[in-house]
């Protein structure tokens, strides 16, 4: 299922499958069929990553919002998405970000990576599940920035053969050196004096550029 067109550019800020659905009729289309819903069972997530019965709440610096993460470096680098999604694509408000969940209800499996808290989710109804294009080019420039910055720590769900634009998850298994590597810098920003990282970055740079398309082609 592709929402390319039908998007935020058609319609901002649809909280809920009534209003996503109401929307489609008015212009003309029929609502997207659901995904289909399974209960996750095993003790890891799919990206190898324990189940959680709780997870720490953690703030998203700049924004007054909270997301519940696992705690440690996962925490670090996923809160850092969070700050640059906040300073440079749009400010959160309440309800925007979610992180870990108890509920095991999952629609692909990469969506139990919120059972571990090793994933979090930014305003998953205005980017759902199988739908894609849903981002501004200039948004999409901030994202590939993240990415590359991020030396592949974190996985986008824009990138999923079934999509998930809001999705961001720990692509690699629990103790990483990369991982760690990142988590490191990542403080060594926020103890810094405030000169890199999350707020003092310009994705639009040239080489900035130039790094993320070649990591994207990497990736690929």
């Amino acid at each position: 299922m592709n929402l390319t067109g039908l998007s935020r550019r058609r319609f901002i800020g649809a909280t809920s499958g009534v209003a996503v659905a109401a929307t489609l009729v008015e212009f003309g289309g029929a609502a997207p069929a659901l995904a289909d819903s399974r209960t996750w069972q095993p003790a890891t997530s799919s990206n190898g990553w324990s189940v959680l019965d709780h997870a720490g709440s953690h703030a998203i610096e700049g924004s007054g919002e909270h997301v519940s993460l696992a705690d440690g470096d996962a925490a670090t680098v996923l809160l850092h998405v969070a700050r640059r999604f906040h300073y440079e694509i749009d400010t959160l408000r309440p309800g925007d970000v979610h992180g870990w969940t108890a509920d095991r209800t999952v629609t692909e499996p990469y969506e139990s990576n919120y059972l571990s808290g090793s994933a979090l989710a930014i305003r998953p109804t205005w980017y759902p599940v199988g739908a894609k294009g849903n981002l501004y080019p200039n948004e999409l420039v901030v994202v590939r920035d993240i990415l590359t910055e991020l030396d592949g720590v974190v996985a986008w769900g824009g990138d999923f053969t079934t999509p998930k634009e809001s999705h961001f998850e720990i692509a690699v298994r629990p103790g990483h050196p990369r991982l760690k590597g990142v988590a490191r810098k990542i403080g060594g920003w926020n103890s810094g004096p405030g000169n890199e990282g999350a707020g003092a970055v310009d994705a639009f740079d040239p080489a900035r550029r130039r790094a993320a398309r070649a990591f994207a082609g990497r990736a690929s």
